[in-house]
């Protein structure tokens, strides 16, 4: 995403309908090698996370050969660097607040995320079942599944091979770290025709991904992100998230998922439809390196940091596509202060406009 990423990637696919409602993908094997060609740019790039950085570093005696003489920010990459091996290396001369301590850590943890290069050979196997009986049909249910994983043939390779490990104590194939993880998801839609061209639908999702062996997290492509068109529409992609962190990076993403959305959908006149809806959900890091506990599925008391949006939309139906403009508003906000977490976002100013392709689920 701006890095000048070279990416390959290789697939050997099998499907296999057993009955015409019931289908079965095998990925017998998905081969992903990136590699970031110019880490050097990221602050260029990420500009919320440098934004944040830079003003941070000016509350504490930050050596000035790290500030660039025009524009009184952080140097980038020196400065940047600079200030961060200042605060997080291993002999500090500057010590900050545990609050900015905690986002400090959380630019560089996510700065080493999306920097880092990777290696992943995975293998898959999904199911999808369905009672729909056609393109029109609006009454039906829709179950898919899927476990994914990765890294054990590299595994066995590189044992084989006697790949040397890195600084960081990873196994690499051609001196990069090849990704360990294993991934599950859980899918279900409901449609209930309700009659006159009115239709309510649900969806519910659950998605985790567990890094193991060589692998502390798991690589930014395989991970979960929260909002946008298809997800909590009160949120843009990629801003809601982790945990009640309120998502103060570039591309936030975690590695586990749930989500739940219900909407009623109703005709106007003519191709003209509109849609009532309520998105709920969220993401977080769980069983990896994240060391924010804001960020963190803590268990069942985390649920109380499942964001809530709800909106209204109008729908253009061509027949073969929909397209599609939905106004969300945050509705529960985990990230805010108590008090301030219900109900507080509901002018068109703090509203999320969003516009897709056919209906999100």
């Amino acid at each position: 995403i701006g890095l000048d990423k070279q990416n390959f990637t290789s697939a050997f696919t099998y499907n296999w309908t057993p009955k015409r409602n019931i289908n079965f993908r095998f990925d017998l094997f998905n081969i992903q090698f990136v590699k970031n060609v110019n880490r050097s740019n990221y602050f260029n790039i990420y500009r919320s996370s440098y934004n944040a950085l830079s003003t941070l570093s000016k509350l504490y005696p930050t050596n000035p050969a790290f500030y660039d003489i025009d524009s009184g920010e952080l140097n980038i990459e020196f400065g940047t660097n600079g200030f961060l091996n200042a605060v997080l290396g291993p002999n500090p001369t500057l010590f900050p607040t545990e609050v900015d301590l905690k986002i400090i850590r959380s630019i560089n943890e996510r700065k080493a995320r999306l920097t880092e290069n990777n290696l992943i050979f995975a293998s898959s196997i999904s199911l999808s079942k369905t009672s729909r009986e056609g393109l029109f049909d609006e009454n039906f249910y829709t179950f898919k599944t899927k476990i994914e994983s990765a890294g054990n043939v590299l595994s066995l390779f590189a044992r084989a091979a006697k790949e040397l490990k890195n600084q960081s104590g990873a196994s690499t194939i051609f001196e990069v770290e090849y990704s360990q993880y294993i991934k599950t998801e859980f899918e279900y839609v409901k449609h209930w025709d309700l009659s006159n061209k009115k239709v309510f639908a649900v969806r519910s999702f659950t998605g985790i991904a567990i890094p193991y062996g060589n692998s502390r997290n798991v690589p930014f492509s395989r991970s979960y992100f929260a909002g946008g068109s298809n997800d909590n529409r009160a949120w843009q992609p990629y801003t809601l998230g982790p945990g009640s962190s309120g998502g103060i990076n570039d591309f936030n993403e975690a590695n586990l998922k749930i989500a739940l959305n219900a909407e009623f959908r109703f005709n106007i006149v003519g191709k003209i439809n509109g849609g009532l809806f309520a998105d709920a959900g969220n993401i977080w890091n769980v069983l990896d390196n994240v060391t924010d506990q804001s960020y963190k599925f803590k268990g069942i008391q985390s649920l109380q940091e499942i964001a809530i949006g709800t909106g209204f939309g109008l729908r253009y139906d061509q027949g073969l596509f929909v397209i599609r403009l939905d106004l969300g508003f945050k509705t529960f906000n985990p990230a805010k202060a108590d008090g301030e977490k219900w109900g507080k976002e509901f002018s068109f100013t703090q509203s999320v406009i969003n516009i897709g392709i056919n209906y999100p689920f």
